[in-house]
């Protein structure tokens, strides 16, 4: 069911043309989440594909909400690998599912995700609400994440737009001629680069040491004396039993539940 929302989220006040109105379908409780924006080229290579799936799925696991513009290429690969925690912000109502090539995955943004529109019922989009969706999508977002664009491109314009919103504005690596926008904003500092997934996530929680403490956990669960536990887990043995998570029983070990 389509609804206008009561109030606009906070994070599109700061905007000098806010929407007059937000239409919405989905799960709005995604808007209290922390949100990254996932945008780019419509034209992608393999390898931001892949890249994409992988940062929007590690982002996702960490609670970390993925907003997007659901267009072919770049957009609706980071819907796909974030689902369902993923915001989809588009161009035309709500009613409609543009573009069509992408209608399964756009269908399980409306069910599973959150889709958001400033369009009101069977409104088609026209070149230039491409853009105008693309500043709500950098307003909601506390990080922007351009995976790959050229320097005319609609990407390289909403790259400028973050920065004036004072948003903090990544990239991927890329080649030198596969992706001119972002290398552009990168040897401009206007950008920073993200060269390890794991470390950039990590920005947002612990997922990496959530499972290094399950994986100790586990180990500990088996029954092994403390030498096994020290020599495989070092000091974390004892950080465990200071944190109630372990008790040290002799030369043995007890996990508490």
């Amino acid at each position: 069911m389509i609804k206008a929302l009561d109030e606009l989220p906070n994070e599109l006040l700061s905007l000098k043309n806010p929407p007059s109105k937000l239409y919405y379908r989905g799960n709005l409780a995604l808007l209290k989440k922390p949100k990254v924006a996932i945008i780019g080229s419509r034209k992608m290579s393999v390898y931001t594909k892949e890249c994409v799936l992988e940062l929007a799925s590690l982002l996702s696991k960490l609670g970390v909400c993925v907003v997007s513009g659901g267009a072919i290429g770049v957009d609706i690969n980071a819907h796909l690998g974030a689902m369902p925690c993923t915001i989809g912000v588009f161009a035309n109502s709500l009613d409609l599912i543009y573009p069509q090539s992408n209608a399964p995955i756009i269908k399980q943004i409306y069910e599973k995700g959150l889709a958001l529109s400033e369009k009101e019922k069977n409104y088609s989009p026209k070149r230039y609400d491409f853009l105008l969706r693309n500043r709500l999508i950098i307003a909601l977002c506390e990080h922007i994440i351009i995976a790959e664009a050229d320097l005319k491109s609609g990407s390289f314009a909403s790259a400028n737009l973050a920065l004036d919103l004072g948003k903090k504005l990544f990239v991927l690596p890329q080649r030198k001629d596969e992706s001119k926008g972002t290398n552009f904003l990168l040897a401009q500092n206007k950008a920073r680069l993200i060269y390890d997934f794991n470390d950039y996530a990590s920005h947002f929680g612990t997922l990496i040491q959530k499972e290094q403490d399950d994986a100790f956990l586990s180990f500990c669960k088996q029954g092994v004396s403390l030498e096994e536990a020290l020599a495989r887990f070092g000091s974390k043995v004892y950080e465990y039993e200071l944190e109630g998570k372990i008790d040290i029983q002799g030369v043995f070990i007890k996990v508490l539940e």
